[in-house]
C-alpha cells in the first residue's frame, strides 16, 4: 500500500518526509474549557460535608455518611442526564459483602453509574472513568470520625463527576460510563464487583480509567511543589497471561519483546499524546507499574478481568493527609481536608480524562488481527490488519514506530488499506497500528503478533 507521510512525534523526520501536525479537535477543545475547577471544588466540598464517607458509615441519614453521598451523587447525575436528550441513564450497581475481613457486619455497597448511551447502535464499545467516592481515618473499620478525604478521593470522583456533567451534552458513536464506587478502603470491593458483573455481561470496555488521589500538588518530606506533572499507572505484561493455561501466551509474548505493549501500557501512551495534546502546562508521567508500593487501585480488578486499564494518581504525594484522623501534632496538621487541595490542578487532571474519553469515543474501534510478517529474512517490516467490524469505518491507519528502548512511539506513517510496508527493520524497532477518521481522530494502539 502507498505510503502517505510520516508524522514525527517525539523526534525530528527524515529529510524526505513531510512532516504533518496533528491539530486539536476544535469541538473537543471546547468541552475541554468547560470544565471548571469551581464545580469541582463544589463537589470536593459536598462531599466532604457528609462528614464520614466510611463504607461501614450510616446510610439512613440525609446529611452525613456514605448513604447521604451516594444518594446525593445519583442526583447530581440526574441533573446532568437532563441534558442528553434521553441518552444517559443513572443507576445503582449494589450488592451485598458479607461480613469479615474489613468488614464487621453485612454491608449493601452501592457503586453510581452515569451512562451515555453510543449513538451507533453497532459500536458496542465501552470507555469508563472512575474514582471512589469512599473515605477513611487511620482505623478503616473508624466508621464515626471525621473522614473528609478531600483528595482520597473526592477528587477522582469530581474528576468523573465533571466529566459526566460536559460530556452529557454531546453525542458519541461509542458508550462512555463515569462511575463513582465504593469500598475501596475496604478492599477494592465496588470495583471488584463492576469488573466481575462486565466481564460476566460481556461488556466491551476497551479503557478503564481510574483516578484516585489527584488533588495534591505537595510532596511530603521532600517539599517539592508541582502542578503540572499527573503519573499514569500501567501494566507492563497483562494480569490475565499470569493465569492458568497461558503460558505459551506470556511465553511468546516475551520472547515477541512485547512485555512493555499491553493494551494498558499502550492507553497509557495514547493518554499522553492525546491528554498533552488538549491540556496546556500538563505533563502526563507513565509510571512502568500497575501501581504504588504498599498501595493498590480501583484498575486492578478490572486489569484482572482482562480489560485495559491504568491509573492516574497526583506526582507528589503528601501522607500526612492520606487515611489521617483530622489534627495537628507538634505543629503539624494532618487529615485529607479540602483546604488543602489544589483545584486548579484537579482540573488540569478532569480534562486530560475528558479529552482521551471525548477522542477514544469519537474514533473507529481498533483495526483487528494486527500481525507482523515473520515469515522471510528481510530488513524492511510488513505489517497487516483487518478493518474493524463494528463502528465508524476509518480513513486511514497510523503505523506507529518506536526504538526498542524508548518508552514513547516516535513516528507515524499514515497509510490506506489493510496493510503496509516500511524501510525500517523489525528487529531494530517496536511498531503498532492504529485507525483513524478523516477527522484525526485516533483509536488506541494495537501491538502486532509475529506471523510466519
Amino acid at each position: 500500500m502507498k505510503f502517505k507521510y510520516l508524522l514525527p512525534l517525539l523526534f525530528a523526520a527524515p529529510a524526505f518526509a513531510q512532516p504533518v501536525t496533528i491539530k486539536p479537535d476544535a469541538a473537543i477543545s471546547q468541552m475541554v474549557d468547560e470544565v471548571s475547577s469551581k464545580n469541582i471544588e463544589a463537589t470536593v466540598r459536598k462531599l466532604v460535608s457528609f462528614k464520614t464517607r466510611s463504607t461501614l458509615s450510616d446510610t439512613t441519614s440525609k446529611t452525613e455518611g456514605i448513604g447521604a453521598a451516594r444518594n446525593w451523587i445519583k442526583s447530581e447525575f440526574e441533573q446532568y442526564a437532563k441534558a442528553s436528550g434521553g441518552r444517559m441513564h443513572v443507576e445503582f450497581d449494589t450488592f451485598e459483602t458479607p461480613a469479615g475481613g474489613r468488614f464487621d457486619k453485612p454491608t449493601i455497597l452501592k457503586n453510581v453509574l452515569a451512562i451515555l448511551k453510543g449513538s451507533d447502535p453497532n459500536d458496542k464499545r465501552i470507555f469508563m472513568v472512575s474514582g471512589h467516592y469512599d473515605s477513611r481515618v487511620n482505623d478503616v473499620m473508624d466508621a464515626k470520625s471525621y473522614a473528609p478525604g478531600a483528595v482520597d478521593d473526592a477528587s477522582g470522583t469530581a474528576v468523573s463527576m465533571e466529566c459526566a456533567r460536559v460530556l452529557s451534552k454531546h453525542s458519541f458513536p461509542a458508550t462512555i460510563i463515569f462511575v463513582t464506587v465504593a469500598g475501596e478502603e475496604q478492599g477494592l470491593n465496588g470495583s471488584g464487583n463492576l469488573a466481575k458483573r462486565a466481564k460476566a455481561e460481556g461488556w466491551m470496555i476497551d479503557a478503564m480509567l481510574n483516578n484516585d488521589i489527584v488533588g495534591n500538588t505537595y510532596g511530603f518530606e521532600t517539599g517539592l511543589k508541582d502542578n503540572r506533572s499527573v503519573r499514569v499507572f500501567s501494566d507492563g505484561v497483562p494480569s490475565v497471561l499470569s493465569q492458568p493455561g497461558n503460558d505459551r501466551a506470556l511465553a511468546a509474548l516475551i520472547s515477541n519483546g512485547g512485555e512493555n505493549d499491553s493494551p494498558s501500557r499502550e492507553l497509557a501512551r495514547y493518554i499522553k499524546e492525546i491528554g498533552e495534546r488538549y491540556v496546556q502546562q500538563l505533563d502526563v508521567k507513565m509510571i512502568y507499574r500497575r501501581d504504588r508500593f504498599l498501595r493498590g487501585g480501583d484498575h486492578t480488578p478490572f486489569l484482572q478481568n482482562g480489560f485495559a486499564a491504568v491509573r492516574f494518581t497526583e506526582m507528589n504525594e503528601d501522607f500526612n493527609r492520606q487515611h489521617q484522623n483530622v489534627r495537628k501534632e507538634n505543629g503539624v496538621d494532618y487529615g485529607d481536608v479540602p483546604d488543602a487541595a489544589d483545584y486548579d490542578y484537579i482540573q488540569k487532571v478532569a480534562r486530560m480524562n475528558l479529552s482521551v474519553l471525548a477522542n477514544l469515543a469519537m474514533a473507529p474501534a481498533q483495526p483487528q488481527n494486527v500481525v507482523v510478517t515473520t515469515k522471510g529474512l528481510t530488513n524492511k517490516t510488513t505489517l497487516k490488519w483487518e478493518t474493524p467490524v463494528a463502528g465508524k469505518k476509518p480513513a486511514g491507519y497510523y503505523v506507529l514506530m518506536r526504538e526498542t528502548i524508548s518508552p514513547y512511539w516516535e513516528k507515524k506513517f499514515y497509510f490506506t488499506g489493510n496493510t503496509a510496508t516500511v524501510d525500517y527493520s523489525k528487529d531494530n524497532y517496536l511498531f503498532a497500528v492504529q485507525a483513524v477518521d478523516a477527522e484525526g481522530h485516533e483509536s488506541q494502539m494495537v501491538y502486532p503478533k509475529p506471523e510466519r
